[in-house]
């Protein structure tokens, strides 16, 4: 029996039922703009005073402290661009990841070319960023770092708290900014139990619209605008809020929180059934990390190469992806500094959850999984 598996949850998730119920009034009655000033206006503004509230309940934060952006990708732009505009007077050195997302890589890569001396992390062979790594780069001169809270292909989290524990022992100024865009409403954390300065969250990660993310501003940070051309969030952003979105994205949160529990242990144990499968019906399969986030599985089968696990896949309704989506074939830049071996590399898989996520449809990809490896030719 053939059916549709999609197991690419890191990418992009399902849009949930009552997130597109909640958009579809403010699409056809309340399409207001939310900085006028007629009621229009001002129904729309409640809409997204609403979804800013269910947002930042979600993160644990005060929504004064939430800013609404395009999506993830702005969110970092601006976290990053934005603080080292106010800071490079009080310093010039940068800490990151060698793990980032590029959307944290390469704005951060733009500021190395332009004079900043930026340290690269590397990882260690849980795919993690160790507290003691980040202790040793730390410098009276770093203004700022950014390293991702849950890796989006390996799943590893990061101690983010210690990081920022770290910092203000040492008394030093340093801005904290971590990507979360994996990690909200899929691991319990808050920014208070964190302790970052500036969180990125994205709203396609967990069951909400594309085109929709914020960035979580501690009051003791000032970010220079990253998009000029309105007085729109609070001053800070502008361009006219995508108000359907926005409330798809607040409802998306308000029960990605109210369903974590149920939904993490759900996850949890899909995933464990998945490993045991596969354990017992592909001896040779490679475990890429120790599974932190339960919502992601990075897998290998040395000596096939990834692209085409994945075209065979794909040919039987079996829906994964080799990294990031959007690297599109580049090599893993994860995995190559986690100093895997190359075969082990070039056979990955990332395979990605949720809360639609079915027993059946584990057992179909692994029965899929293993034709392909009884089928293909492996690489020479």
């Amino acid at each position: 029996m053939s059916m549709n598996v999609y197991f690419d949850n890191a990418a992009s998730t399902r849009v949930r039922d009552e997130a597109i119920e909640a958009m579809l009034p403010v699409l056809r009655e309340r399409y207001g703009n939310p900085s006028s000033m007629h009621n229009y206006g001002r129904l729309a503004k409640a809409e997204l005073d609403t979804a800013r509230n269910s947002v930042a309940e979600a993160l644990g934060a005060s929504p004064e402290n939430l800013f609404f952006t395009s999506g993830g990708t702005e969110a970092n732009n601006w976290a990053i661009l934005g603080a080292a505009d106010r800071l490079m007077r009080k310093g010039r050195h940068i800490i990151t990841s060698a793990i980032e997302h590029s959307a944290v890589m390469d704005p951060i890569k733009r500021l190395e070319s332009n004079g900043l001396d930026v340290t690269y992390l590397s990882p260690d062979s849980s795919g993690r960023i160790s507290a003691e790594a980040f202790s040793s780069a730390l410098r009276e001169d770093t203004i700022f770092a950014s390293i991702m809270l849950v890796n989006n292909e390996t799943g590893a989290v990061n101690p983010i708290g210690d990081y920022s524990k770290e910092i203000k022992n040492r008394g030093f100024g340093t801005v904290l900014h971590t990507d979360a865009v994996q990690g909200l409403c899929k691991i319990p954390f808050t920014v208070k139990s964190i302790g970052a300065d500036l969180v990125t969250v994205s709203s396609h990660k967990l069951h909400g619209p594309k085109g929709i993310g914020a960035l979580y501003v501690k009051e003791t940070v000032k970010l220079a605008p990253l998009l000029l051309g309105g007085n729109h969030e609070n001053g800070t952003r502008g361009g006219t809020e995508a108000l359907p979105a926005a409330v798809g994205f607040g409802v998306a949160a308000r029960l990605g929180g109210l369903e974590f529990d149920d939904t993490t242990r759900a996850v949890r144990s899909l995933r464990e059934y998945v490993v045991e499968l596969l354990q017992t019906e592909l001896p040779d399969v490679v475990f890429i990390g120790e599974g932190d986030s339960p919502f992601i599985l990075s897998i290998s089968l040395p000596g096939f190469k990834s692209e085409v696990l994945m075209n065979y896949l794909d040919g039987e309704g079996v829906f994964v992806s080799r990294s990031a989506a959007c690297k599109k074939g580049a090599r893993s830049r994860t995995l190559e500094a986690m100093q895997l071996k190359n075969d082990v590399i070039d056979g990955s898989l990332r395979v990605s959850f949720s809360r639609y996520s079915t027993r059946e449809e584990a057992e179909y990809f692994v029965k899929v999984l293993k034709k392909a490896s009884e089928t293909l030719v492996k690489a020479l």
